[in-house]
């Protein structure tokens, strides 16, 4: 019965707002982070994951990217985009499936399973504009916003060479 009451809860929020935002607290082993459910049924558009955000930033930043995604834009891993938090690029990477679970288990209530595209919207540091895998990123940044491919690192593209 609790996976019934979520399910309607994601998909009447994703219907209402475009995308139902879930919000996971941070513990010892990690960052609190945020997860859209129902942009991809929606607007078959990817869900997308935020780390290491407070939780208003990460609602707002996921709202942008719902309504950014459902007015047909789109973000191709690799490349900066402005305008999700003021002064700090961000850059999206696609999410290896055994991350789900973790993630964005939640969203298996809604798909059935892992059946659908997922991306992680990852941001630069505020001061430096460094991001995780960058050899100065600032101490702890890169355990505090994981990327979530296979390998932990960009995969869809290469830092430096063809990303930032």
């Amino acid at each position: 019965m609790v996976d019934e009451e979520l399910r309607k809860w994601l998909v009447d929020t994703a219907e209402r707002e475009g995308a139902a935002v879930v919000q996971v607290a941070g513990d010892e082993g990690g960052a609190p982070f945020a997860f859209s459910v129902g942009a991809w049924r929606r607007f078959g558009k990817p869900e997308v994951v935020v780390i290491g955000l407070p939780p208003e930033v990460a609602q707002s930043v996921i709202g942008q990217y719902v309504r950014r995604v459902s007015a047909g834009e789109r973000f191709a891993p690799g490349q900066l985009y402005e305008g999700f938090l003021r002064g700090c690029p961000v850059t999206f990477e696609r999410i290896d499936h055994r991350h789900y679970p973790e993630y964005l288990g939640s969203a298996f209530v809604v798909y059935g399973g892992d059946d659908f595209p997922a991306v992680q919207l990852i941001v630069a540091s505020p001061e430096e504009g460094r991001f995780p895998w960058d050899d100065d990123a600032p101490g702890g940044f890169r355990e505090y916003q994981p990327v979530l491919t296979a390998s932990g690192a960009p995969e869809s593209w290469r830092p430096g060479v063809d990303g930032p």
